[in-house]
């Protein structure tokens, strides 16, 4: 294989393009097995499993261009999926096939979520600011507010107190350094 076929991420991760994607993607057609893959185009075994599996469960078009924004699948999705794979012992080529999940990283990651939590792990998350922690100031109420302008008006008098003794030290002549 001539010419570069993958580039590095910002993260250090590769990404193969699709010209490339397209070249093992023959080679499954032709049965070829992960190893070998791995072995001709010097990548991880992982890597070419992971190739091998999009195939699989979800065609040429996952393999090769299938980038695009992640998925969102919904709760009942998950809890199907999960229940499938942990509970009735379906392979996960098999649940990924039958609820066109994309990749096996959510699977894994439902599957541990409910492993820990259970069913209500796999639940949507609020996103953002948790309530009640608004940036907005809360209205003082009045003895906080007295404090404060009592505050405000003892620095007044203690910045005037100061200029008048400076003031009474340049009429008198008095170099105040």
């Amino acid at each position: 294989m001539n010419g570069v076929w993958f580039f590095m991420c910002v993260d250090g991760r590769r990404r193969y393009d699709d010209d490339f994607l397209r070249v093992v993607l023959v080679l499954l057609e032709r049965g070829w097995g992960e190893e070998k893959i791995a072995a001709e185009f010097a990548v991880p075994v992982s890597t070419a499993r992971k190739w091998s599996l999009k195939y699989r469960t979800g065609g040429e078009g996952l393999l090769v261009g299938g980038r695009g924004p992640n998925r969102v699948y919904d709760f009942e999705t998950k809890l199907a999926a999960v229940r499938d794979f942990v509970d009735k012992g379906l392979s996960a080529r098999e649940v990924m096939r039958k609820y066109s999940i994309a990749s096996l990283s959510p699977l894994e990651r439902w599957c541990r979520d409910y492993r820990i939590g259970g069913a209500r792990a796999l639940r949507p998350r609020r996103r953002g600011r948790p309530i009640g922690s608004s940036s907005r100031r809360r209205e003082p109420d009045r003895q906080e507010a007295l404090v404060r302008r009592v505050e405000r008006l003892e620095a007044e008098n203690a910045y005037l107190k100061k200029l008048r003794a400076l003031e009474a030290q340049h009429r008198l002549g008095l170099d105040p350094r």
